[in-house]
Parts: structure tokens; sequence; C-alpha cells
């Protein structure tokens, strides 16, 4: 038997695990207040503080470090590597501390977790973390040569769900052709071929969700950005965190646009159709890249629990592959499962290099 304690941190949140192989033991939600995170100028300024909640979590459950065979974090985003594990050393946490790719709650998770595990011979490890980049180099390309499309993604319940998908289907996840649509507050919908995630539309260049205005007219956004004088941070969360659900109708629960409908509102029921085409539409977009040769249409997050929206996508896209519907974001879950087969010789975790120069180096870990 493996026990595993799962860490991920979120911006005003650590979610802890404990599993005892694929069983969740215990779960608990740790929950920092504003006046706790408000002397904290940097994101790394946070690690005593979140070690010391987690270390007092685990010791009124009834644990010591000590009980555990490893730790597993959530990825922070770090420079690109590859999906499934890597082994957290030196050269992660000096880039984690010192050179990130952008500030973000999830960097903590691989550094409280060595602090936790110092002086001990417990490792610690990280799996499908968001920086992870598998996208073809062509599919990369746009139409300016100093942009490329985004891998970033939500790697960990897509490829998750993909793994799963396979060994429900009595194959290996390298030969499957699959397209995975995780909805949630935020969308990423990837493209698996050989076993590797090839190209993802992210909320870059993907459909508007609760909280995100997604793929936009570009000259009317230039000439809002100019006419209106936005700068780019308020352009920015007006984009990634005001748009969608939120602009439309001040909510980010889709509950609640459902509801809206149910009582008879047109305008929330066209709203909510343009949501599912838009989904869609980006599902369909994948499918040109291995020539329509899909296996399953995989839709997964929060929303999926919508059965009315996964109907209507489903009758979108099904023409492209049968879909299947895995509904929920099992983070936690996925991290344990992901590390089991590490510990059980299913897979090999890979080994993270420090990078220096982003544009040099960009490529070092997933060579």
């Amino acid at each position: 038997m493996k026990r595993l304690l799962i860490i991920n941190p979120g911006s005003t949140s650590t979610k802890i695990a404990v599993f005892e192989d694929e069983k969740e033991i215990k779960r608990e939600e740790l929950v920092h207040s504003q006046e706790e995170l408000k002397d904290f100028s940097a994101i790394m300024d946070q690690v005593d503080f979140r070690k010391e909640v987690v270390k007092n979590a685990l010791d009124k459950m009834g644990y010591k470090i000590t009980d555990f065979d490893a730790v597993v974090a959530r990825g922070g985003v770090i420079p690109p590597i590859k999906t499934g594990a890597y082994k957290v050393n030196d050269d992660m946490i000096w880039q984690l501390k010192n050179k990130p790719v952008s500030n973000h709650a999830s960097n903590l998770g691989a550094v409280v977790g060595s602090e936790l595990v110092a002086g001990t011979d417990i490792s610690v490890y990280i799996y499908d973390a968001v920086g992870a980049d598998e996208m073809l180099p062509i599919l990369k390309m746009t139409g300016l040569p100093e942009l490329k499309r985004s891998s970033q993604g939500h790697n960990l319940n897509i490829r998750a769900n993909a793994i799963r998908y396979a060994k429900e289907h009595g194959k290996e996840l390298k030969d499957c052709n699959l397209i995975v649509a995780h909805l949630g507050g935020g969308a990423s919908i990837a493209l698996f071929n050989n076993g590797r995630i090839i190209d993802i539309i992210n909320d870059e260049d993907g459909p508007f969700t609760p909280e995100r205005a997604g793929a936009l007219p570009m000259v009317q956004l230039c000439r809002l950005f100019l006419d209106e004088k936005i700068d780019h941070e308020a352009l920015f969360k007006r984009i990634r965190s005001h748009g969608g659900f939120l602009a439309y109708y001040n909510t980010n629960d889709a509950r609640d646009i459902e509801k809206m409908i149910d009582e008879g509102d047109e305008k929330a029921k066209e709203f909510y159709s343009a949501f599912a085409i838009n989904i869609a539409k980006n599902i369909g977009k994948l499918a040109p890249v291995v020539k329509g040769k899909v296996d399953a249409i995989i839709l997964t997050g929060g929303i999926a629990r919508s059965k009315s929206l996964t109907a209507e996508i489903s009758d979108y896209v099904s023409y492209i592959a049968p879909v299947t519907v895995y509904a929920g974001e099992n983070e936690m879950q996925s991290l344990a499962l992901g590390i089991l087969r590490v510990l059980n010789g299913q897979e090999e975790a890979h080994t993270f290099e420090k990078v220096l120069d982003f544009e040099k180096d960009y490529e070092k870990n997933i060579r």
C-alpha cells in the first residue's frame, strides 16, 4: 500500500488530501483569509505560512510527514516541460523561486512539499503541470512572427480523462486520437495523437467561458483598447476574469443561467446556445489536424455536469466522433493516480533542468 499526500495550492486556499493507493482517505480545503495573506507581497513569501498550515492540518488528521511514501504537488507555471511526472529537484525549486514563467499560487506546491519533507528521504513530485508543452511547432505559428499560440491549458484533468478513456476501452493512450474539452471557469480543448497533446485551444483563442472572454474580434479589441484608453492590466483583467458569463449576467455559475432559461428567459437561452456553439466550433477546429480521424470526443470539467449543455454540444460534434462525458474536475485524484503509476513502475519520472534564458533554452525540458 502506498500512502500519498496531495497538495494543491490556490490563490486563497490550499487543498490537501491523503490517498492510500487509489482510495482517497481524507481531504480538506484550508481557506486563507485576506487578513492572513495581506502582508505577503509576493507568492513565494507565503511558503512558510502555507507549510505550517499544512503541518497543522496533518497533525489534526493524525499524520506526520514520515507516514507518507511520497508527496504530490500541483505543478506550477515553469518553462515548458513534458506531460507526466517530474521529481522535484533543486533546479525546479530554483526556477519556481527565482524565474517562473509567471507568478501563480500553484508555484507554491513543489516548494511547500520540499520544505515539508526536508531531512527525510521522501520524494516530492509534480504531475501534468500547466507548463507542459507537446504542441507541434507548426501549430504554434500565427500571422505575426512575434506571436505564438500558447500550449498552456488544464493539462492535469484533460490528460487524466484521456488516460481513463483509453483504459476503459482496452487501449493505450498512444493508440487513440482524442479531443478532450475541459469546461470550467476557463476552458481548454486538447487534441491527443500518439499519446501526446499535439494541439490545444485555450481560453486565449478559444470559446468564452464563465469568466473568460475567449477569442475576440481583433480589430474591435484594438479599437476598444485605444478608444477607451484601457491600460494593459485593466484590459487583461477584463478579458481574463470579467468576461463571458460575468460580462453578460454578472455570474460565473452556469446553474444561474440555466435557472433563467427554466423561467422562460429567451435571451439567456440564446446566450447559452452561443456558449455551446462556441465550444463545438473549437472542438471542430482540431479534427483537421488528424485529418478527421478522431476516436472520441470527451467533455469534462465542472460545467460538463450540465446535461442540457453537453447534449447540445454533442448534437453539434457527434458527426466527428462519439462523445463521452466525464463530468467534474478530479484534480486531487488525477495527481494521486499519476504518481501511483510512477511508484508502481508503469511510468518514469522526468528530470527538470533550470532555464536561465527562456528565449534561448525554451525547449530544454521537452527535448
